[in-house]
């Protein structure tokens, strides 16, 4: 068994890294908000994120993870959603 201490350096680590892909996500989701004024196109698309959904739960080697990462990816979509909504009210307080 692992030392308690050990564990916790590994989790941070893997922390390190989730922030830090977190962070690149929600800049391509600015780029897709970018994309979606450009093309007069709405924030929200359901059938992608049933889409999206579908392929992370699809990723899992264990399925046991499934209603997990689905909540998860719920909730990044949602916060995706927001900044798209953020940059698309700037976009029309410019225009």
């Amino acid at each position: 068994m692992k030392e308690l201490a050990e564990v916790r350096q590994e989790l941070d680590a893997v922390d390190r890294q989730i922030v830090a892909l977190f962070e690149q996500r929600m800049v391509l989701a600015r780029d897709v908000a970018a994309y979606k004024i450009a093309h007069g196109m709405p924030v929200l698309d359901r059938s992608r994120e049933e889409a999206v959904l579908a392929s992370r739960m699809g990723m899992l080697k264990d399925a046991h993870w499934a209603e997990s990462v689905r909540a998860l990816y719920e909730e990044i979509m949602r916060l995706s959603r927001a900044e798209q909504e953020c940059i698309l009210k700037e976009a029309e307080n410019h225009a």
